[in-house]
């Protein structure tokens, strides 16, 4: 079994700057593997099969103005109510299935370059709000007592993972130039979802690689000595999303 020593991996979470250069890094990468996209390839499937390349580009704008929702009424958001919970994350994970999809459906009609538009405008709102607030409690899962800073830790791991989706869906390679920032973020924003094969605090994982361990603890990469789990991805905080598909005719 490989193991790799990601010592005090939420350390780089302390302080703002380190986490938003890797998360403003995964809003550029969004922008610039959606700008690849055209008619065709936005009709295309994402690797989750039950997902085109267009409503991940409408969820990334639901999910971006999401987080501003839960940061205006944290601790006790809609969000910190569902985790403080506690409920195990296949739970978790139907009750934000349906939030996410029923968002998505009452998205106005919009190209998908404009969904991506508006998704960058609102994400990088969003990071420019944390400073201040960086080490505040924004919620609870268990035990663990996600800050503000660990939040955004969260939403930058999601903003590359979906970069992943679309670079896959358009047939390029992605891969974030911190990864291990991206783990720190996740580790910290995530305890609901923890490293595959990890101990306690995420200081050790199967995967050597740091952007390989995000990506099996979101469901895209089968842990080694692991079967692979049939129809579960993460989205939106990390969770399964059925998303509507586009209406013929």
């Amino acid at each position: 079994m490989e193991r790799t020593h990601f010592r005090d991996v939420p350390a780089v979470l302390r302080e703002p700057v380190p986490v938003l250069a890797a998360y403003e890094a995964g809003v550029a990468a969004i922008c610039a593997i959606a700008a690849q996209f055209d008619d065709n390839t936005w009709n295309g499937f994402t690797p989750c099969q039950e997902w085109r390349a267009f409503e991940l580009a409408g969820h990334l704008r639901c999910v971006a103005d999401d987080y501003h929702e839960y940061l205006d009424e944290a601790p006790v958001s809609r969000y910190a109510r569902l985790m403080a919970t506690g409920a195990h994350r296949d739970t978790l994970g139907r009750k934000l299935a349906r939030q996410n999809a029923a968002e998505l459906a009452a998205l106005g009609d919009a190209l998908p370059a404009e969904h991506i538009s508006a998704f960058a405008i609102s994400a990088r709102a969003y990071a420019a709000r944390l400073g201040p607030v960086w080490d505040l409690p924004h919620h609870q899962y268990r035990e663990t007592v996600v800050t503000v800073g660990g939040m955004a830790g969260a939403a930058c791991a999601e903003w590359h993972l979906h970069a992943w989706d679309l670079a896959v869906a358009v047939g390029t390679h992605y891969r974030p130039t911190d990864p291990a920032a991206v783990l720190a973020g996740w580790v910290a924003g995530m305890p609901h979802l923890p490293l595959a094969g990890a101990t306690q605090g995420g200081k050790i994982s199967r995967h050597s690689d740091p952007w390989h361990a995000v990506l099996a603890a979101s469901g895209r990469l089968t842990p080694p000595g692991q079967a692979a789990t049939a129809g579960w991805r993460t989205s939106s905080t990390v969770w399964p999303l059925r998303l509507r598909r586009r209406r013929k005719g």
